[in-house]
């Protein structure tokens, strides 16, 4: 297998465990697909386009995350959802500050009424590192296609 070949499944196995843990609501786990320093931002397509430094939710680091986790299963009110990814034209290049991914998401949404909409599609921008037990995210931007969330945004994308 040649470096890249493999340099690609492994960024692969990074996203799927990623995805697998937001849709199957195991939202503790989020924050430790980060390095402690990481930065996760949501931000519509029309503030990233002019240059708007405007994202909808923004982590500086993993600690924010782990906050975020805990006040979505202690403090907010809300009907939880049920999120199902799918990702494609994965692209992935080696850079001077990681391992650079650009890659297409679309999220639907199940309601608990068992209607399912597509809720968000857009592109996930990100850097990840190899840390001492694997792959981790430095930085995450999540930068989705519509101007405006349809519903509430509180878990990660």
């Amino acid at each position: 297998m040649t470096p890249a070949l493999l340099l690609r499944l492994e960024m692969q196995v990074l996203l799927d465990a990623y995805i697998a843990a937001i849709d199957d609501d195991r939202l503790e786990e989020w924050p430790g697909f980060f390095t402690e320093d990481a930065l996760y931002e949501i931000i519509p397509k029309e503030n990233e386009d002019a240059g708007l430094p405007a994202p909808l939710m923004r982590c500086d680091n993993a600690a924010m995350m782990r906050d975020r986790v805990a006040s979505l299963r202690h403090a907010n009110i809300y009907e939880a959802p049920t999120y199902r990814h799918i990702l494609s034209g994965l692209v992935v290049q080696d850079s001077a500050d990681g391992v650079a991914l650009r890659c297409n998401y679309v999220v639907v949404n199940t309601s608990q009424e068992g209607s399912s909409a597509i809720y968000q599609a857009g592109i996930y921008r990100s850097v990840a590192v190899r840390v001492g037990d694997g792959w981790r995210f430095r930085s995450k931007r999540v930068i989705y296609d519509t101007a405006r969330v349809q519903t509430l945004l509180a878990y990660p994308i």
